[in-house]
C-alpha cells in the first residue's frame, strides 16, 4: 500500500511539474501547431513524422484542442516512462529507497524538459524504456510472450519515430554477444513477422511517395547534423541527467561487477553500440536519451543494496542531491522567466551551451523558448487583414513556414487554414478551390520586401503588419494582402508544390 500510494504520489507530482514549467508569456511551440494539424489530416505517413502522432492528435482534436489536451499527454507518456522503471526496479528486487530514488531522478532530470512539448520524443523515450523492459523480462524469465511484447513495442516505436531502430541496431549485437542462443528460437522470427506487418502500411506509404524519411535525413544532415560538435553531444549526456549522474555510474557498475546483474550485461552492451553508433554520426544530444531510464533501475537496486548499516544515512543524502541540481535545471532549462529577463540574464545560459541554435551559432534565447513566441500575435494580425477583404471565400493564406501556417490555423478565430509550401502542408493547398486572394506570411531575411515577383499577379498589394515581438523566433516576419488576382494563382501554386517539394 505504501509503495502504491508513493508511485501515486510521484505521477502526481510529475503531471504538477509539466504543467508549471511554461510562464503566461509563452505560447505552443512551432512543431506542436504542426503535429496538431496532422490530426486533421489522418494518413500512414507524413514528411516529417511516421503517423502515431497523428492519431494522438486526432483525440486532442476530438476532447476540445485545448492547450490542456496538448500538455496532458506528453505528461501522461513521461509518466509511464516513470511507471516502467519502477516497475523494473521492483523485477530487480529493489526496496522502498531504490524505488524512491528511481522515482526522483526521472522525475527532476531531462524528461522534464522532454515532456514539456507535444512532440514525439516523449513517446520515443516511453517506447525505448518499455522495450528495454520487455528486454528485461525476458532475460530475466525467457518467457516468449515478452519476445511478443517487445515487437509490439517495437512497431508503435516505429510508427511514432524512425530513431528507435537506433536502438535495435544497438541491442541485435548485444544480444549475439550476451545472450546469442535468442536467435535460435523460432518465437523471435514469429514476433518480428507481427512487428513487420504492424509497420508494413507505412512502409507502403513511404514507398508510394518515394521515401521521404530518405529526403528529410539528408536535409536535417546538411543543415543541422554538420553544426553538432562530438564534444558538445557528450557534455549534452552529462547535463542531461546532472543531478542523478552518480546513479548512471552504480548502474554501470552493477552491470559489470555485482553478480545478481551478470545475465543482464546485454544492456551495457547495448548501451555501448548505440551511443558509438550516434556519436559516429553525429546525432543530436537529445536522440540518446532514450538510453538511460531502464539504467536508472539497476544504479537504483545497487545502490540500495551498498547504503545500508553504518552508511544507511547516504540515502536520504542521494535523493537531497537530485533535488539541490534540480534546481539549476529549473533556473535555465525552462521558460519560466520573462523573454526580457532571461535576455538580460543571459550568461548562465550560454555557458551551458543553452543558446545555441541548430544553426551552430548563438542566439538571444534558448531556440526552443524563441519558437513559443510571437505566434498569438501573428495569428491576430492575420486575422485583421482577413476580416477587412470583401472576398474571404477565394482567399488563401499562403506562409513560409509549418510554424507560421499552424500557429494561424491554431489561434486564428475565423478557423482559416493556412497553408505553406513547408512541411506536411505541402499536400493540404486547397487546389481544388479557385484563389483570388492570397495573405502572403514572409520571414523576416525575405529580400523581395516590395513583392515585384508578386506585382504583375494581382490588383493590389500592401503591408498590412508584421510580427514584433524581438525575442520571437519569427520576429520581424511580414503580412502582405494580396488582392485581386489576374492570372491562375492555383496553378502558379501547383508548379511551386512540385519544384519545394523535397526542401
Amino acid at each position: 500500500m505504501k509503495k502504491t500510494l508513493l508511485l501515486l504520489f510521484f505521477i502526481l507530482l510529475k503531471f504538477i511539474l509539466q504543467y508549471a514549467v511554461i510562464g503566461s508569456e509563452y505560447d505552443l511551440h512551432r512543431d506542436e501547431y504542426l503535429h496538431l494539424d496532422q490530426g486533421k489530416h489522418l494518413a500512414w505517413g507524413y514528411l516529417s513524422v511516421p503517423p502515431f502522432t497523428s492519431w494522438n492528435s486526432w483525440l486532442i482534436l476530438a476532447l476540445g484542442n485545448s492547450e490542456f489536451w496538448v500538455k496532458f499527454f506528453p505528461a501522461l507518456y513521461g509518466s509511464l516512462t516513470l511507471l516502467i522503471v519502477w516497475k523494473a526496479i521492483e523485477i530487480l528486487k529493489g526496496n522502498l529507497f531504490a524505488l524512491i530514488l528511481g522515482a526522483t531522478a526521472i522525475t527532476f532530470s531531462v524528461l522534464l524538459r522532454i515532456n514539456m512539448l507535444y512532440q514525439p520524443n516523449s513517446v520515443d523515450i516511453l517506447c525505448w524504456t518499455l522495450l528495454y523492459y520487455t528486454i528485461l523480462r525476458y532475460v530475466d524469465s525467457e518467457n516468449n510472450i515478452w519476445l511478443y511484447a517487445s515487437a509490439i513495442v517495437l512497431a508503435f516505436g516505429f510508427l511514432n519515430k524512425y530513431n528507435i531502430l537506433f536502438q535495435v541496431i544497438g541491442i541485435t549485437p548485444a544480444l549475439l554477444i550476451t545472450k546469442r542462443k535468442i536467435f535460435l528460437n523460432k518465437h523471435l522470427y514469429y514476433a518480428s513477422g507481427i512487428a513487420f506487418l504492424m509497420v508494413l502500411p507505412n512502409l507502403i506509404w513511404q514507398y508510394q511517395n518515394d521515401f521521404p524519411v530518405v529526403h528529410h535525413m539528408k536535409l536535417l544532415s546538411k543543415t543541422q547534423l554538420v553544426n553538432v560538435k562530438t564534444s558538445d553531444f557528450l557534455k549534452e549526456q552529462i547535463l542531461y541527467f546532472m543531478g542523478s549522474i552518480f546513479i548512471l555510474i552504480a548502474a554501470f557498475i552493477s552491470l559489470l561487477r555485482y553478480p545478481p546483474f551478470k545475465k543482464f550485461q546485454t544492456f551495457i552492451w547495448a548501451f555501448a553500440f548505440t551511443m558509438a553508433l550516434f556519436i559516429f554520426l553525429k546525432a543530436k544530444g537529445y536522440y540518446a536519451i532514450g538510453l538511460y531510464p531502464i539504467l536508472f533501475s539497476f544504479g537504483s537496486v545497487y545502490l540500495e543494496t551498498l547504503l545500508t548499516n553504518n552508511i544507511k544515512w547516504l540515502r536520504p543524502v542521494a535523493v537531497a542531491i537530485i533535488l539541490l541540481c534540480s534546481i539549476i535545471l529549473f533556473r535555465v532549462g525552462f521558460p519560466t522567466k520573462s523573454p526580457k529577463e532571461i535576455a538580460e540574464n543571459s550568461e548562465r545560459y550560454k555557458d551551458l551551451g543553452l543558446l545555441r541554435w541548430e544553426d551552430g551559432k548563438d542566439h538571444t534565447l534558448p531556440q526552443d523558448f524563441a519558437d513559443m513566441l510571437g505566434w498569438k500575435e501573428l495569428a491576430e494580425k492575420v486575422d485583421a487583414t482577413y476580416e477587412k477583404l470583401d472576398d474571404k471565400k477565394h482567399t488563401l493564406i499562403l506562409c513560409d513556414n509549418y510554424g507560421q501556417a499552424g500557429a494561424i490555423n491554431y489561434y486564428s478565430k475565423y478557423h482559416i487554414q493556412a497553408v505553406t509550401m513547408n512541411a506536411d502542408y505541402i499536400n493540404w493547398v486547397p487546389l481544388d478551390e479557385e484563389i483570388k486572394n492570397v495573405i502572403l506570411i514572409q520571414d523576416s531575411d525575405d529580400d523581395d520586401k516590395e513583392r515585384k515577383k508578386e506585382q504583375p499577379l494581382f490588383e493590389k498589394i500592401s503591408l498590412t503588419g508584421k510580427i514584433e515581438n524581438q525575442y520571437a523566433r519569427e520576429y520581424g516576419a511580414t503580412i502582405y494582402e494580396l488582392v485581386g488576382a489576374k492570372v491562375s494563382i492555383n496553378k502558379i501554386i501547383e508548379g511551386d508544390i512540385e519544384e519545394n517539394r523535397w526542401h
